[in-house]
């Protein structure tokens, strides 16, 4: 008997959380916003004299003297500009906010509830969308979407793959010579990173990451700086290699994204077919020019060696690859505008919850190259463009993402203010975001009633 209530509180305990899971696919009270100056996504030159009216988690019209459906929430945005969520091109959820310390002495269940609840707060700066680039975050996705945790939407990568000795072989020294009936490591049992050599292990490890759930492949193609075997010159994976990750998510109607620094690395991974070049910052004109011919994208990061730096220890080789990183972020930014390269906004922070913490002051930082609009792009419309690219893979098949349009998702800002005239206003969200939204849903309101 007891075995039969053990067995009915469970039953009744699953179907509760599928209820729950449920009734997040259920149409939100509508919401009008009113009076709005709309910034799209797109465009430098504001939307006036229109309402947005959303209806369940969708945009479903934009027009003058919308009349509120009956019980609609109605948001007066007089004075204010309305704009897409902003999205984080290179998250790590489940890593920004513990030292590598932390990483490396806890298990999976602490990487995810820390990054819960780091994810929680990068909404709350107003991103709606990250893509994740490492790490198996696919039980962290699926609570998000079902509203267990409040957070951005997540396109995750799953495990990073990389050859041994390559950027996410984070195997102690000692692990050499491999012995092949060893053990994986933690971090590959669980998903966050794996080590594959040769064309058949690389085509196993890019399809088991498509089993698991990943929206795009990410590899690593070059050296790294917070890794301890890979000088930043050297090129990793053949060009063989690099197709077999190619050509296993092409079969999944997805893309492949790789971490690199230099033009051999680049370059060969391009030619290969890989879309999203990830940092970038060592790459000169050629590599450029050839990313903008294959239609590849840059997904770059505005570091400098700042008051933002990330915190190597001074003296340390990782302390200087991140200065010869930095050295490179004026010039590639410049170059990239000029020959035209697609470039998507990303952070990268790492191993410091403080970092993490200046999600949108990076974003502001773009002003250094970039006009407002143009530095705006990179983290809405451009981003939602290159999101786009992972086709059925993506969690989010109903609309567009990155723009104020009727027929895309309701993810939206009302900003106190331009940032089309002034783009520090995105790096404060706390005292500039009036209003944030998310699928429909506010999480923030500081308009008056």
């Amino acid at each position: 008997m007891k075995k039969q209530k053990h067995l009915t509180g469970l039953t009744m305990a699953l179907a509760a959380t599928i209820l729950s899971a449920s009734a997040q696919d259920e149409p939100a009270s509508s919401t009008l916003i009113s009076n709005a100056k709309i910034f799209d996504g797109v465009n430098e030159t504001l939307i006036e004299g229109k309402d947005i009216l959303i209806e369940g988690n969708m945009i479903s019209k934009i027009a003058a003297g919308i009349e509120a459906p009956e019980g609609a929430t109605v948001l007066d945005a007089t004075g204010k500009v309305v704009m897409p969520g902003l999205i984080d091109m290179h998250w790590h959820s489940a890593f920004n906010s513990l030292s590598v310390p932390a990483l490396l002495n806890t298990d999976q269940a602490y990487h995810l509830l820390v990054g819960a609840k780091s994810n929680e707060k990068a909404l709350l700066r107003g991103f709606t969308t990250v893509r994740d680039m490492a790490g198996n975050v696919f039980s962290l996705c699926k609570l998000t979407d079902a509203g267990v945790y409040d957070g951005p939407r997540i396109f995750p990568s799953g495990p990073a793959i990389s050859q041994t000795s390559g950027h996410s072989d984070f195997r102690p020294p000692t692990a050499v010579p491999i012995d092949p009936g060893a053990p994986l490591s933690y971090a590959e049992r669980i998903g966050h990173f794996v080590v594959a050599d040769g064309v058949p292990d690389v085509l196993l490890r890019t399809r088991e990451a498509l089993r698991m759930g990943s929206t795009q492949i990410k590899i690593m193609s070059g050296g790294g700086v917070s890794s301890n075997y890979d000088p930043l010159d050297v090129t990793q994976y053949t060009i063989e290699e690099t197709e077999a990750a190619v050509a296993a998510a092409a079969d999944w109607n997805t893309y492949v994204c790789t971490h690199v620094f230099t033009d051999e690395a680049a370059q060969r991974a391009v030619k290969a077919g890989v879309l999203s070049i990830e940092h970038g910052h060592l790459l000169t004109e050629p590599t450029l020019r050839l990313m903008k011919e294959k239609g590849a994208f840059l997904s770059m990061q505005p570091i400098l060696d700042d008051e933002d730096a990330i915190p190597f220890p001074e003296g340390s080789e990782n302390r200087r690859k991140f200065v010869q990183v930095t050295e490179g972020t004026d010039r590639v930014y410049r170059l990239a505008k000029e020959i035209g390269v697609k470039t998507v906004f990303g952070t990268d922070a790492l191993f410091d919850p403080g970092l993490a913490l200046k999600q949108g002051k990076f974003v502001a930082k773009l002003g250094r190259w970039y006009s407002p609009v143009e530095a705006l792009r990179q983290a809405t419309s451009t981003a939602g463009e290159l999101l786009a690219m992972s086709g059925p893979r993506s969690p989010y098949p109903k609309g567009p993402l990155g723009v104020v349009k009727e027929g895309a998702y309701a993810d939206l800002i009302v900003v106190n203010g331009n940032p089309l005239e002034d783009l520090n206003l995105v790096g404060d969200a706390e005292e500039n975001f009036a209003v944030i939204m998310k699928d429909g849903k506010v999480y923030k309101n500081t308009l008056e009633p």
